[in-house]
């Protein structure tokens, strides 16, 4: 018994910082071991397991609050560290329903409900075991702490509007609409800011942060009344989508072609468009209000910069497959693929990078007005792509080179680039084109032989 104490002493603040995934894998791992020290760490570690399922029950709504949003707006987060003090204190205010936890059916969530009031008392309580004050500032604890207990009092409703998150999100009917603004007004007489505190639960939820609006609007019933909902305590939610949207355009400005990588920019271009389609969808933005003026702002200046991005990957498809001049009859001269160019290196790497953007952007070009510049650059592309693969090609098979092979490597490089912009056929045609420059001859005098 002494040796599991200590064995449980030593390793229970290990497993406390464990992520879930690596518990699974310590499980694995030590089931396939041999020895009593080795079956003690089995019973520890099932022990964890039990223990953090019962919290994901209990929890649950919350549990998202404990990490930042992965799309890095603004919500309310509290300490990771926070969760497993918090759930210590309060489970050991209720041990004898924790078994019951294990149970399926409603007086699970009764207990589970039960359990959260208890944590909420000890937020309140015992607010330094809970959340150190080396956690956060002063002013983010205190109003962190408050937030806690606040959503800790509100996690019944919480937890019955997350099984109706779906619908609210798609077309609700009357009575489904009348149950999220009962959630709303229940959660206002429970706390106060009761409304904001419930609607931020549910937003910890959504993986896109825009659907929020759509719960708004039916909240308030301001569907598509941009004034009523900008007045209301509720306006928070859309500043922060605004603000998120400003980030995203100055680091799409900030972007340097062949320096950065071009993957966070399609990403931001994308986010910003269903952004920006659903606050004028929602919201039906007026163009002289302040949302409306930062909406229209953000459209032009992505708009600007995805055009001077379009014409740069026509510039860099010139850097990446060359031409050059050669000599042709009376002394004349004209530009043909120079074949003796490099087939890798930042020049490609860089053209590359662009052209992705230009195939990945062809639905948020449409929000940003540019789709038109979009489409003529693809064409113009497309043309020149595959009359550089022509060319290369022709004097391949006509044995004009000294290095056949370089050149069918960039005549790859012109199909992956094709491929890019989304040119999937005269990709294939392309390439189609360099099997048959790479298949072996059949021998002229055999040939001859079987005539």
């Amino acid at each position: 018994m002494a040796e599991q104490a200590s064995i449980n002493r030593i390793m229970a603040p290990l497993l406390e910082r464990c992520a879930d995934s690596m518990l699974k894998q310590l499980q694995k791992a030590v089931s396939g071991m041999k020895g009593e020290r080795a079956r003690q760490l089995e019973i520890l570690l099932d022990e964890e397991v039990v223990d953090r399922g019962r919290r994901a029950l209990v929890l649950g709504p919350i549990l998202p609050m404990f990490r930042p949003r992965p799309d890095a707006v603004e919500g309310v987060v509290f300490p990771a560290g926070v969760l497993p003090r918090l759930w210590k204190l309060a489970s050991a205010r209720e041990p004898a329903l924790l078994p019951r936890l294990d149970r399926d059916g409603p007086q699970t969530i009764r207990i589970a409900d039960r359990i959260c009031l208890a944590a909420a008392a000890v937020v309140r309580d015992q607010p330094d075991a809970v959340w150190p004050e080396s956690f956060s500032p002063p002013a983010e604890r205190t109003r962190g702490l408050a937030n806690l207990a606040a959503s800790l009092d509100l996690i019944h409703l919480a937890r019955k509007g997350l099984s109706s998150l779906d619908t609210w999100l798609k077309r609700p009917d009357g009575d489904q609409i009348a149950e999220l603004r009962l959630m709303i007004r229940d959660s206002a007489e429970i706390v106060t800011d009761g409304a904001q505190q419930v609607l931020e639960i549910l937003f910890s939820h959504l993986v896109d942060a825009v659907l929020i609006l759509r719960i708004l609007t039916q909240a308030s019933g301001s569907a598509g009344r941009e004034s009523f909902l900008s007045a209301s305590e509720l306006a928070g939610f859309v500043d922060r989508l605004i603000a998120g949207v400003i980030g995203r355009v100055e680091r799409v400005g900030a972007f340097k072609s062949g320096a950065d990588p071009i993957e966070p920019v399609i990403e931001d271009v994308a986010w910003c468009s269903v952004v920006l389609a659903e606050l004028e969808a929602t919201l039906q933005l007026q163009p002289d209000s302040p949302w409306g003026r930062s909406a229209l702002q953000a459209r032009v200046a992505i708009s600007k910069r995805l055009c001077a991005l379009l014409r740069t990957s026509e510039k860099l498809v010139d850097g990446a497959l060359p031409l050059a001049k050669v000599q042709i009859a009376g002394g004349m001269s004209r530009k043909a693929p120079d074949l003796a160019a490099p087939f890798d290196g930042p020049d490609v790497d860089a053209a590359r990078d662009l052209l992705r953007l230009v195939g990945a952007v062809r639905g948020p070009a449409g929000v940003f007005g540019c789709e038109s510049e979009r489409k003529q650059v693809v064409e113009i592309l497309s043309q020149k792509l595959s009359r550089y693969a022509e060319e290369a090609i022709g004097s391949v098979n006509a044995g004009e080179l000294d290095n056949p092979r370089n050149a069918l490597e960039l005549v790859r490089v012109a199909a992956d680039f094709l491929v890019l912009i989304d040119e999937e056929e005269a990709a294939r045609t392309v390439r189609r084109r360099v099997a048959a420059a790479t298949r072996p001859k059949a021998d002229a005098g055999n040939a001859r032989a079987v005539a």
